[in-house]
């Protein structure tokens, strides 16, 4: 086992508002941080276990309260049901424009939580989401 791993520090919230902000091109930090809870308390829901603590350690507090005090959904939602229930949270979104915002934030978290975090969490989760982090969804071979 690394004797670093637990030891890094967490980054900073404002960090990840600047980054959100900058992958969405919001106008202002506060509609970034909108977009964050909403985004992070969806995701809260449908990543459990393991994976779930290890985001809520790898994000900065702010975010880790957001991820940890959601209650695990039932089932899991699919990456378009996933956009939708985000529009449905956001005055006037369409699914365009949830997506946008779910993509926003999620294709931040590889660089602040790391690849091997987000590629365990993908495995939790219905196919589709590694395009809403950012990432190509690849097919198994047959």
């Amino acid at each position: 086992m690394d004797p670093m791993v637990g030891t890094q520090e967490r980054p900073r919230w404002a960090d990840l508002v600047a980054a959100v902000r900058d992958a969405g091109q919001y106008p202002t930090s506060a509609e970034a941080e909108r977009v964050i809870r909403i985004v992070l308390s969806a995701l809260g829901g449908h990543v459990i276990g393991d994976e779930r603590v290890d985001l809520a350690r790898a994000l900065p507090e702010e975010a880790a309260r957001v991820v940890a005090s959601q209650i695990p959904a039932t089932r899991p939602l699919t990456a378009a049901e996933f956009v939708d229930a985000i529009a449905a949270r956001v005055r006037g979104a369409t699914p365009a424009t949830a997506r946008w915002d779910v993509s926003s934030v999620l294709s931040v978290l590889p660089s602040l939580v790391g690849d091997d975090l987000v590629d365990r969490i993908l495995l939790q989760l219905p196919h589709g989401y590694a395009l809403l982090f950012g990432r190509a969804e690849l097919a198994p071979a047959i």
